[in-house]
Parts: structure tokens; sequence; C-alpha cells
């Protein structure tokens, strides 16, 4: 079968908060829903149609829900286990019900696809079997890789493993690699760690990068002004607030920068409308060190941000900043520089592939407080550098990264690997 033949994909991303309009940084509920999102709208404007299976775990949201002005694009939820979340480190469980379900749903509606493809661990493991109940092409992205993150968190061995369940994860992880038709990863730092941490190497394996909403995210129109009610000059940073986001080396190195640049705030948004105890925690430690740097004045915390003010809010800082310690690309990063915002990024993240240092962004290691303040002081404190970067990511993003082309990208690459 070639690309231009397929009628019916189906996508897997079966955690966290999935909707047709997304509420990032509740629990779970990030770039990776975004991504799948923003790929299938892009798939179905080639022409072919797209649902999104995911756990249906609150009874007031509909079962199949359209994705506005994408007919499509469906979000289809199948319940499984309780009536409640279930964080992504435990939903295995529940996983054997949520495949049987599945199974129901599609026969009961007549249902024919293409082609599964599955998005993080546990959508992969869905994806494998209930390819293989319909005798059908799996696909699978990882987006998160779990030795990688196993190794990059460091602390107490046990405590890690009760939080996160790794070895569980990576088992699985190496299961469906062996299983797929193909896979994709996010960046060439990715599909390193596949054969370091793995010792896992295919000659199936494509790396197709994030996109990025080219028309949302864009250069400022100089002749609309948006009111934000935020500091005239600041320094954005946006992700879920969790414990590998680096928020604590962030605040650490804002405290040597203000004292270097004036007038330049922090602002750091990113976090659910009902946080759970690890959202919570990172936020105690966050406000902890704010209190004793003295810095209550200089920094928000604005928690959720809306979709439709996250472009002006990329557009009207002066820099953004992402300081994980992991973090397999970050789409944030990329949606900032199409705004045309210099980003100073973390060097372990794959963002590192997109990014050639002090040209197009400026790549730090995070954990040396004293070098990551001084690459931003340097941006903060040279205009012409900082607009000259900015204007560079701009031209990167548009060139390359535009969701049009990661979708035929990805619809090549099926074909491809189709048996």
């Amino acid at each position: 079968m070639n690309k231009e033949s397929f009628k019916n994909i189906c996508m897997l991303s079966t955690h966290g908060y999935f909707d047709p309009v997304p509420q990032l940084g509740r629990t779970d509920t990030g770039g990776q829903v975004v991504y799948v999102l923003e790929l299938a709208k892009a798939i179905s404007r080639t022409g072919i149609n797209v649902d999104i299976y995911t756990r249906w775990f609150d009874k007031s949201q509909k079962q199949v829900d359209p994705v506005p002005d994408h007919p499509g694009v469906r979000i289809i939820r199948i319940a499984a286990g309780p009536w409640e979340f279930i964080p992504k480190e435990r939903i295995y469980d529940v996983l054997p019900e949520l495949i049987d379900n599945m199974e129901t749903f599609i026969n009961d509606n007549s249902l024919d696809y293409d082609l599964f493809h599955g998005h993080y661990v546990d959508a992969g493991i869905v994806t494998v079997d209930i390819a293989k109940r319909f005798s059908k092409p799996a696909f699978f992205t990882a987006h998160s890789l779990g030795a990688w993150k196993k190794s990059q968190m460091g602390g107490d061995p046990e405590i890690m493993e009760e939080k996160f369940n790794f070895k569980h994860r990576i088992s699985e992880e190496l299961r469906i690699f062996n299983i797929v038709n193909a896979q994709t990863v996010t960046s060439e730092v990715q599909l390193e760690k596949l054969f370091e941490l793995y010792d896992f190497k295919a000659n199936n394996i494509d790396n197709i990068p994030p996109g990025v909403d080219i028309h949302t995210y864009k250069l400022a129109d100089p002749n609309k002004e948006v009111k934000t009610g935020l500091p005239e000059k600041y320094i954005f940073c946006l992700s879920r607030i969790d414990t590998n986001k680096g928020h604590d080396l962030l605040l650490h190195a804002y405290d040597l920068i203000r004292k270097a640049v004036e007038n330049v705030d922090l602002v750091i948004g990113g976090g659910s409308p009902n946080p759970k105890s690890r959202e919570l925690g990172v936020f105690e430690t966050m406000k902890a060190i704010i209190d004793e740097k003295g810095m209550q004045e200089k920094v928000s915390m604005i928690g959720y941000v809306p979709t439709e003010m996250m472009a002006t809010y990329y557009q009207q800082a002066q820099i953004f900043v992402m300081p994980s310690l992991f973090e397999p690309f970050g789409m944030t990063t990329q949606e900032a520089m199409a705004c045309g915002k210099t980003v100073v990024a973390s060097k372990y993240g794959g963002i590192r592939n997109v990014i050639k240092d002090g040209v197009n962004g400026i790549l730090v290691d995070p954990r040396h407080t004293e070098e990551f303040a001084e690459r931003v002081i340097e941006v903060l404190k040279n205009d012409e550098l900082n607009k000259s970067i900015g204007t560079k990511a701009n031209e990167i993003i548009i060139e390359k990264y535009s969701w049009e082309a990661i979708a035929e990208r990805f619809l090549s690459f099926f074909a491809e690997y189709l048996d």
C-alpha cells in the first residue's frame, strides 16, 4: 500500500487528559497530547481520517469527541478500570480491559483501520495487541524512554522505582520495539539512547521530530498589541510541573540573572487546575527557593496558560528557557523559536539537534548554575544578538518543522514499513 491509498488511521494515546482542545499542564498532559493531536490534524488535511483512542475515566465526557474544524479527526474514549484518573506509571493493570473494550467498539461500529500507531509505552502495549487482533500493521513512537529517564533523574533507586515503575516500563518498551513494524524517535539523541541503554539496534527506526503549528506560533504582528497582565520584560518558562523539568535549577540561575540585569522578571507557566501530590511537591520546592532568595516580587508562577494565549506569551517574552534535565524533545522550545524567541535550553534534550549553539539558540548544562546564568545574561544584555538568534530560530522552524512537513514524513514512513 502506498500513502495515497490510506483512508483511515488509528492513533493511540491512552494516559492523561486527552481532549479536542488540550488541557495542558494537567497531570500527564503535556507536549505529547499536542504532538498526537497536531499530527492527526495535519494528516487529516490530506484527506485521511484519523481516530485517536484514549482511556475514558470521566463519565461527563463524550465517548466520541470530534475535533473542532477537523471533521476527519475524532477522539474516542474507551472505558477501562475505575471511573477515575490513573497516573501513567500505574495504568498498566487496566490495559487488558482497555484492549478488549476497544476491540468491541471497533467491531460494533464496523471500523476498518489501515494501521495502528501507538504513542508512549502504555499506548504501545495496547497497539501491538489490538493490531494483532485485527491483523493490521503496528507502529510506535516512544516520545520518552524509561531507561533514559531513569539514568537522568538519579535519586534513591528504591524510591524512584516505587514512584516511576521503571522495571516494568523498560521491559515493555523492549517488547514493543521487537514487535512493531517500525518505530520513530523524536531526536538523534533518543536513537543513541536506544542502543546505549537498551542495546537495541534495528533498520526499521526513523527519526521524525515533532512539528510546530506555524500558523499559530509565528512572529508577533507589530500592529497588534495584546494585553497579558504579565511584567513588561520577562524570561518565560512553560512546561508541565514535574520533578524532571528543572524549575529549581532555573530559580537558582535566575537569582544570579536578576542581580546582573535590571527589570527582567521570571514567569513560570504550566500546572494542573487540580494538582496532585507530585506536582504540589514541586511547587513547594519552588516556593521555598523563591522565599530563601527573597525573589517573591520578581518571580510569577502563573499556572495553566490558555492555549489561545500561549503564542502571545512567547512573543512578548525577552527569551524562553527550558532547563529540563530529561527532555526527549520539548515542543515548547520549538513553539518559542517559531515566535522568533531566543531559546536557552538544556543540552541534554533532543532539541539539541535543532539548535546550533550561539546561532539559532543557546544550549547549556542547567546543573551548572553560573554557566546557565551567564549565557542568559549575555543574550539579555545584547539586543542585537538576541534579535539575530530569534530570527534564525524562526527561519529554521518554518523551513523544516511545520506539522504539514512532519505529516508527509509520517505518511511516507508508514508506507515504507507496511508488510
